[in-house]
């Protein structure tokens, strides 16, 4: 077993259900000899495995959509290792359906795990970063952040919320010695996955249908054989990290590259190719 080193760091990462990128940046950081604490909705799971690391893990429940949980945790967490040096908001969870189609409640709902709980938990660690003037937000969007899929135009939209405002608090924090780092992963093997195959559709509009029918049916035959290995994404992760500069974001895996960097010129030539009528739209230069 890794043993703590004298400057071992103490991450906080959301979302550490067994099987999936919490757990994978939870093993990770105990490999580097970093301390811990992990967090998910249900810790059952989670019980022997904090028993094997003893005192540099701290597992907590909190479901990340309650303000006075996530509060409670931060406290708990800072209380047990003296700060919180690194945060992983690693939390959330996929949901299809049509732009158009989508129940409000639902599309809320999504909203409030995937967005506005990532800004609950990032806010209650910042004062402790600000006053240590150190620290690290690794916050994980998706591929879908920087490329939308078409019946998760919600979950698309949530990740380029995510994206938004990453760049932004990257740049209010620069200057108080705290890095943020945005992830943003393909198809990986998870947990994830699986729940699809209980995830009815809920489409209120007919056109839609075939549509998610074969957005459902290809997410659950991913299931099990998708390309990304968790553990050796959260290492690249770290690998990111160690960099002089670090990345501002970091794309995982080789399908999720290809089809990002494709979107990403694709975008950047459909602006130039109008460029003529973006520049018209100013005032006419005032004549000498």
């Amino acid at each position: 077993m890794t043993t703590p080193t004298p400057t071992a760091r103490t991450w906080f990462i959301t979302g550490g259900t067994p099987g999936g990128f919490g757990m994978a940046y939870a093993e990770a950081a105990l490999e580097t000899g970093d301390r811990v604490v992990l967090t998910a909705r249900r810790t059952e799971a989670l019980h022997d495995w904090a028993h094997t690391h003893r005192d540099r893990v701290l597992v907590l429940p909190l479901d990340v959509t309650d303000p006075e949980q996530v509060r409670a945790a931060v406290a708990a967490a800072e209380e047990r290792f003296g700060g919180i040096d690194v945060l992983v908001n690693n939390a959330g969870r996929g949901r299809y359906g049509s732009v158009e189609g989508m129940a409000d409640s639902a599309v809320r709902d999504l909203f409030e795990l995937n967005f506005f709980a990532v800004l609950t938990v990032t806010r209650a660690v910042l004062p402790g970063m600000r006053a240590r003037r150190s620290g690290w937000i690794v916050t994980m969007s998706s591929a879908a952040g920087l490329r939308a899929v078409a019946g998760f135009g919600y979950y698309s939209a949530a990740k380029h919320a995510i994206e938004g405002i990453t760049d932004t608090l990257r740049d209010e924090v620069a200057g108080l010695g705290i890095r943020v780092l945005t992830v943003e992963p393909g198809a990986f093997r998870t947990h994830a996955y699986a729940g699809f195959a209980d995830q009815p559709i809920h489409e209120s509009i007919g056109d839609y249908r075939p549509m998610l029918e074969q957005v459902r049916a290809a997410m659950i035959d991913q299931h099990g054989t998708q390309p990304g290995d968790p553990r050796r994404g959260a290492h690249a992760v770290i690998e990111a990290m160690r960099q002089d500069p670090p990345p501002r974001r970091l794309v995982l895996g080789s399908a999720a590259f290809d089809g990002v960097t494709a979107t990403l010129e694709h975008t950047l030539a459909d602006i130039r190719a109008n460029e003529t009528l973006t520049r018209g739209a100013d005032f006419p230069p005032e004549p000498r």
